[in-house]
């Protein structure tokens, strides 16, 4: 049997992987969307579910006003004395000096929750893990943060014991316990003891192409650490291999004590007027989630079987038995259950009913902010998870000014999206048009020519079809006979690789949804009849 990667397709970057008992858990960054991390279950190592969204209230997750890219930066999933245990990175400044950010921690006697009310931690640097030592103590490790600009601002791994009885961190007990290599940027820390040693395993390079897993360890948690002598992963050196980025991850073993490590990537694609090197590609599903099989040298060295680049086929575990997942949303989603579906997210806050509600098999949602408000949108999406999908609406909508608009978006963030419209102009009233936001410079590209919604049309249908390189917009009158809106758009647009071009936050993936644009404060609500989804 074999693991067929990315095996948790989309943006589902950092994971930090656990096995409790014979299942195993995967916790992934969300960043701003909410609710924050995603938990995926899996029996066999092969096929994966996503089952909770454990920051699923303000209390454990307050992000209103965080820039994009900021929220939820590499969770870490922990088990132990009976309990999980979740920290997690509230991040509010990405770009410039600083890295404002605050580390929690919360627990649960199981993965479904309820959480406990989150202890605040410290706000030392990001990537923070909780390491569990088999003497009952607790150490937090973590990035530090310098902001001073003569020296690196990725000052190395520090170790900080947490009290259980207090509930807090002992700062006095903080020590920085290893720089990394040379490669620098040395994050996403996670330690295991390991024959009789402390194995302490992180990121370096940053979060692009020259990204990379490095392995240093110890006989004593607070070092010295010595280094392996390459890196453990990285496709830097493999410009063709198909799973690029490779990096950032943790380690787990089975029943039968075989070593998997669970790590992000990306699949690049490029258009055929460009070299496949230079640039390397356009990764519009984001950062994703792929795992690699351990083995262990004779000086006791971790490898990936395989090759260090990564592959996109893996041998599964020996003994596993399969589980396949019935899906757990619709194709399309008519909204005849009270609450969102699981895959469904909204920007920095909860879905609530100033944002909107179902009701009578509708998604209601109220007409707030534009996509370009980091405080207040009306934005209810799900992640592209196949470079070919298609998505569909049907919307009822009566605007009275040019400042209403809902419809369907491909969004990436709020400088980088696109939008197909029920609006209003002076020439024809109601009408539909279709608009870009590219590196904050808005397009309208109907103009005078947005298409006249005829005055018996009650719901209009808009669709758009993702082809990996490019996406298009259509819409209908009757949900049978379809237009397609004659502007074909760049799909590398909304890709972590274009934004990174020019802004620092680029840590998301291509999202397609229902959005409702009201500026002119009057909340005009639109009605979505149904959400269809399908891979193509």
């Amino acid at each position: 049997m074999k693991i067929i990667n990315p095996i948790i397709k989309g943006f589902n970057p950092d994971p930090s992987i656990i096995r409790v008992d014979d299942t195993y858990y995967i916790a992934n960054s969300t960043f701003d969307w909410f609710p924050g991390v995603q938990i995926h279950e899996s029996k066999d190592l092969i096929n994966w579910q996503l089952i909770t969204h454990p920051l699923d209230t303000v209390e454990l997750l307050d992000m209103k006003g965080n820039i994009d890219s900021g929220g939820i930066w590499a969770p870490d999933l922990s088990y132990a004395d009976g309990k999980f245990w979740l920290v997690y990175t509230d991040v509010k400044v990405v770009n410039g000096a600083f890295k404002d950010c605050m580390n929690y921690l919360t627990t649960a006697d199981s993965i479904y929750g309820p959480w406990s009310k989150p202890i605040q931690l410290n706000g030392v640097g990001f990537d923070s893990s909780l390491f569990h030592d088999d003497d009952g103590r607790k150490y937090l490790l973590q990035m530090e943060w310098d902001h001073r600009e003569y020296h690196h601002p990725f000052n190395g791994i520090k170790c900080t014991e947490y009290s259980v009885s207090e509930k807090r961190l002992l700062p006095e007990t903080s020590k920085i316990i290893w720089h990394g290599t040379d490669v620098k940027l040395v994050e996403g820390p996670h330690l295991y003891k390991l024959f009789g040693q402390y194995y302490l395993f992180c990121a370096e390079g940053g979060t692009t192409y020259s990204h990379q897993e490095v392995v240093a360890r110890s006989n004593s948690i607070y070092g010295e650490y010595e280094s392996q002598s390459e890196a453990f992963l990285t496709a830097f050196g493999h410009p063709d291999n198909p799973l690029q980025k490779c990096g950032h991850g943790s380690l787990v073993n089975t029943p039968d004590n075989e070593w998997y490590f669970a790590h992000l990537t990306g699949r690049p694609w490029h258009h055929e007027t460009e070299s496949s090197h230079d640039p390397r590609g356009w990764c519009t599903l984001g950062r994703e989630t792929a795992i690699q099989k351990v083995e262990w040298d004779e000086a006791g060295w971790p490898y990936i079987v395989g090759g260090r680049q990564g592959s996109l086929e893996v041998d599964a575990p020996k003994n596993a038995s399969v589980h396949e997942y019935k899906p757990n949303y619709l194709v399309k989603d008519d909204f005849e259950n009270e609450q969102l579906n699981i895959h469904f997210n909204t920007l920095r806050v909860p879905f609530t009913e100033k944002i909107g509600r179902i009701e009578e098999s509708h998604l209601i949602l109220n007409g707030l902010g534009s996509l370009a408000n980091l405080n207040n949108n009306s934005l209810v999406a799900r992640r592209w998870e196949a470079f070919e999908l298609d998505a569909e609406v049907k919307v009822n909508y009566e605007p009275v000014t040019y400042q209403q608009m809902a419809g369907l978006t491909n969004f990436y963030n709020s400088q980088h999206w696109s939008m197909i419209q029920i609006t209003w102009n002076e020439k024809n009233g109601r009408v539909i048009e279709l608009t870009e936001n590219n590196r904050g410079v808005f397009t309208s590209y109907l103009k005078d020519e947005a298409i006249a919604i005829p005055n018996e049309v009650e719901y209009v249908y808009f669709k758009t079809k993702i082809r990996t390189q490019f996406y298009t917009y259509l819409y209908s009158f009757d949900g049978i006979n379809w237009l397609e809106v004659p502007v074909k758009l760049d799909a590398k647009v909304l890709s972590d690789d274009y934004v990174n071009e020019t802004h620092g936050g680029f840590f998301t993936g291509a999202f397609v949804g229902m959005v409702n644009v009201d500026y002119s404060g009057y909340n005009l609500e639109a009605k979505f009849d149904y959400f269809k989804y399908e891979v193509r």
